[in-house]
């Protein structure tokens, strides 16, 4: 009884009142049934309930309920399914939406469900609602492997031993016409950010070292290429005395001849170490960006070019003078790219 008052179980609590009231304080059958509502074949079943049973006939039990849709292999075939992408059951699109999962229910198990129900089985299956991703097709999973598994702990060896610095190189591009990202609003009311719709943007150089989450960043208004790559090198090799191991992808101004000469000419100073073909998710500098666009161009107006150039620069010079934000980018690459943090030991 007193867990049943914990619980706040109303019904244990009423039919134990009941049961007092008639066995124990003998009041009529007549004045219980009034008194709540309840009929007078109701008070004899559970007085026959109490007395044959015992207090075992206040336990109330789950009393089933309508039976489930999907036997438990049922849905562990549908997870899997899921899981393996619209394209693997012959669809043409690489992404499900609400009408094609009901399609592959009813050619799964034979049900047709309704909309308002695929969206809370999905989210007991452990799916949720995201925003899907490019990824290159001429992606070469083997290749990253073995830069990951090989390569890398490679460059970590030799950087350690050498007292370097690793340095992921990258570029972006951040726009005068600003960025969006999801915000909260009114239902029904879109939120506007004003914008001058030019095309101009302001090119950034970067590079970020792994152990120490150092950054340096060279702005551009020009074009980048051979010269503009070889000067943000240049730049880099004038505020620090330490052997650069340059990890960057393979855009043409890092592979051209001019810039191959270039660091031939530094070679005691610098070692090229590309990633593999069409890989720029391995580089982690790519957070860096999104959080640099984040503080600098979400939402705001730019309507002069300078404007946007003094708050692209203010964005990086807050992670140049905050390493562990910048190291924190670091530890989110390795949980996302599959690389063993000890790897930086």
């Amino acid at each position: 009884m007193p867990q049943a008052y914990l619980k706040a179980d109303v019904r244990v609590v009423r039919r134990t009142t009941v049961l007092i009231d008639l066995l124990v304080h003998h009041v009529p059958m007549a004045v219980l049934c009034e008194r709540w509502g309840l009929r007078a074949s109701c008070l004899y079943d559970w007085q026959r309930a109490f007395l044959l049973p015992g207090l075992e006939s206040l336990r109330y039990r789950h009393g089933g309920g309508r039976r489930p849709k999907f036997t438990p292999k049922q849905r562990q075939r549908l997870g899997e399914r899921l899981e393996a992408g619209p394209l693997v059951v012959g669809c043409e699109t690489a992404c499900w939406d609400a009408v094609l999962i009901r399609v592959l229910i009813w050619r799964e198990v034979g049900v047709l469900s309704n909309r308002q129900y695929v969206c809370p089985l999905l989210h007991n299956r452990g799916f949720s609602f995201q925003k899907a991703r490019f990824v290159s097709d001429h992606l070469d999973t083997v290749k990253r492997l073995v830069w990951l598994e090989q390569k890398w702990p490679t460059i970590v060896r030799a950087a350690t031993r050498r007292r370097g610095l690793s340095l992921f190189e990258d570029e972006a591009r951040c726009a005068q016409w600003g960025s969006l990202s999801s915000t909260w609003a009114r239902r029904g009311q879109q939120p506007e950010v004003p914008t001058r719709g030019k095309r101009k943007g302001y090119k950034v150089f970067g590079a970020m070292a792994y152990f120490s989450g150092r950054l340096f960043s060279q702005g551009i208004e020009g074009r980048l290429n051979s010269e503009s790559s070889q000067a943000f090198l240049q730049m880099i090799l004038a505020q620090t005395t330490h052997h650069l191991f340059l990890i960057h992808h393979g855009a043409r101004y890092h592979t051209s001849a001019s810039t191959q000469a270039f660091l031939v000419v530094h070679s005691d100073r610098s070692t090229a170490e590309p990633l593999p073909s069409y890989s720029p998710d391995d580089n982690p500098i790519a957070y860096l960006w999104q959080k640099t666009k984040q503080r600098a161009t979400h939402h705001k107006y730019f309507k002069e070019f300078a404007a946007l150039t003094v708050s692209v620069e203010k964005a990086l010079a807050y992670f140049a003078t905050h390493p562990d934000t910048v190291l924190g980018l670091f530890g989110r690459y390795c949980e996302e790219s599959g690389l063993a943090l000890q790897q930086a030991a």
